[in-house]
């Protein structure tokens, strides 16, 4: 899925609107079995790439800015 391979190049995927985002951090790129940070109202909680993958589809997010990171996690 290109959402994987892209979340491993430290792509943000969220939405600006609902301050709602999903991203591997840098510190996870090339662990077998790296965790993702989900944001949602200023919370933060790790979740399995599988997780981050169903937020992504379910939520509809995208490729966007954070307002911290910028535009990649690494």
């Amino acid at each position: 899925m290109i959402a994987i391979a892209e979340l491993k190049t430290g792509v943000i995927f969220g939405d600006n609107n609902t301050c709602e985002y999903v991203y591997m951090p840098a510190s996870e790129i090339g662990v077998e079995n790296p965790l993702c940070v989900y944001e949602n109202n200023g919370q933060r909680s790790d979740v399995d790439l599988s997780e981050a993958l169903r937020l992504i589809r379910v939520r509809a997010l995208r490729q966007v800015k954070h307002p911290v990171l910028g535009s990649s996690s690494c």
